[in-house]
C-alpha cells in the first residue's frame, strides 16, 4: 500500500518533477501480491539522499537508493522498498530523455539497448509507452500530464519503423538453421526467443499498442486484432520444447518459418490497407500492455 501524501514529499525532493504509477496496477490487471511501481521522473541534478529520507520513513526496514545510472544505461536506477510488508519498486526516469525518446518515436527512430533483465533487449519506445499507461500521482507542474495525453495516440511512423523491422524474425530463423546439424540447442532457443520477441513488436505496432518490456508479451500479442490464429499457444510451444536432436531442431524450426510468415505476411497485407489505428491503446479507450513490472 502507497502512503497518501507519498507522491506530494517525492516530488518536494529536489529534481523530481512527477511520480507515477506503473505496471499492472496502473492497468487494473493486478493480481493481491502484484508489487507497486512508481516512476520517479526528474530532471537535472536528483537529490538521492534527500530520496533516502523519504524512503527511511516509509520502509519496513534499510533500503537503498542507487544514484541515476545505478541499474544500467535504460532502466537507469531507484530501489526496490518494502512497505507494510508490499514490496514497491522506486524506478528513476530523467524527463528530457523521455521527451527526446517521444521525439525519436513520432518521427520513426527506436533503438535496442541491451540491459540487464531484458532478454529481448530494451526498446527505447518503451518509455513513450510506459507514460501512455502509467497512472500520473503526483505532477505539481502538468508537464506528465501533458505528456501522457500526447503519448496516448500511438505514432503511425513508430508503427511503420518497427514492423519494418520484422525481418529480422526471418533472419533469425534461418540463422538458427545453421546450428541444427550440430544440434546446439542452446543457440536455436536463442534465436527463437528473440525471433518470437521481435513478431510481438510487430503486432503490437500493426495494432497500435504499446509494448514496453518482454512480460506478458506473448499472451498480449496473440489477443491483439491481426495476430494469427494461436499465435500465444504456437508461440510458447516453439520455446518451450526446441528440441535436443537434429531432427527435433529441424521440426522446430520448420513450424517457427510458418509462424513467422503467418505474423509478417499479415503485417505486410496490414501496411497495404493502412489499418494503424490513430488511438494509442489501438482501440478508442484507455488499454495496453503493462509498464514497468
Amino acid at each position: 500500500m502507497i502512503p497518501a501524501d507519498l507522491a506530494d514529499r517525492l516530488c518536494a525532493v529536489g529534481g523530481v518533477v512527477a511520480v507515477a504509477l506503473g505496471g499492472s496496477r496502473a492497468r487494473g490487471e493486478h493480481r493481491p501480491d502484484s508489487d507497486w511501481d512508481l516512476g520517479l521522473y526528474y530532471r537535472g541534478e536528483l537529490d538521492v539522499p534527500g530520496l533516502r529520507a523519504v524512503a527511511a520513513s516509509v520502509a519496513d526496514e534499510e533500503v537503498e537508493l542507487t544514484p541515476p545510472g545505478g541499474w544500467g544505461p535504460w532502466v537507469d536506477g531507484g530501489g526496490w522498498l518494502r512497505v507494510g510488508g508490499t514490496a514497491v519498486d522506486w524506478i528513476y526516469r530523467d524527463l528530457d530523455r523521455v521527451h527526446r525518446i517521444w521525439a525519436d518515436c513520432r518521427a520513426g527512430r527506436y533503438e535496442v539497448g541491451v540491459q540487464a533483465g531484458h532478454p529481448l533487449g530494451f526498446y527505447s519506445s518503451a518509455y513513450a509507452g510506459e507514460v501512455a499507461l502509467c497512472r500520473v500521482l503526483g505532477d505539481p507542474t502538468g508537464e506528465l500530464t501533458a505528456l501522457r495525453e500526447e503519448t496516448r495516440a500511438y505514432p503511425p511512423a513508430l508503427a511503420d519503423a518497427l514492423t519494418a523491422g520484422g525481418w529480422e524474425a526471418r533472419f533469425l530463423v534461418d540463422g538458427a538453421a545453421k546450428a541444427v546439424a550440430a544440434g546446439d540447442g542452446g543457440y536455436v532457443a536463442g534465436c527463437l526467443f528473440r525471433a518470437v520477441g521481435v513478431l510481438a513488436q510487430v503486432l503490437h505496432a500493426r495494432a497500435g499498442r504499446w509494448l514496453v518490456n518482454e512480460k506478458g508479451m506473448i499472451a498480449a500479442a496473440g489477443r491483439l486484432p491481426g495476430a494469427p490464429p494461436d499465435f500465444a499457444r504456437r508461440a510458447q510451444g516453439l520455446l518451450g520444447a526446441v528440441g535436443h536432436t537434429p531432427d527435433e531442431l529441424a521440426g522446430t524450426l520448420a513450424a517457427a518459418r510458418r509462424l513467422v510468415a503467418d505474423v509478417l505476411d499479415r503485417a505486410d497485407l496490414a501496411a497495404l490497407h493502412e489499418c494503424v489505428p490513430v488511438d494509442g491503446m489501438g482501440r478508442a479507450g484507455p488499454g495496453g500492455i503493462g509498464w514497468i513490472s
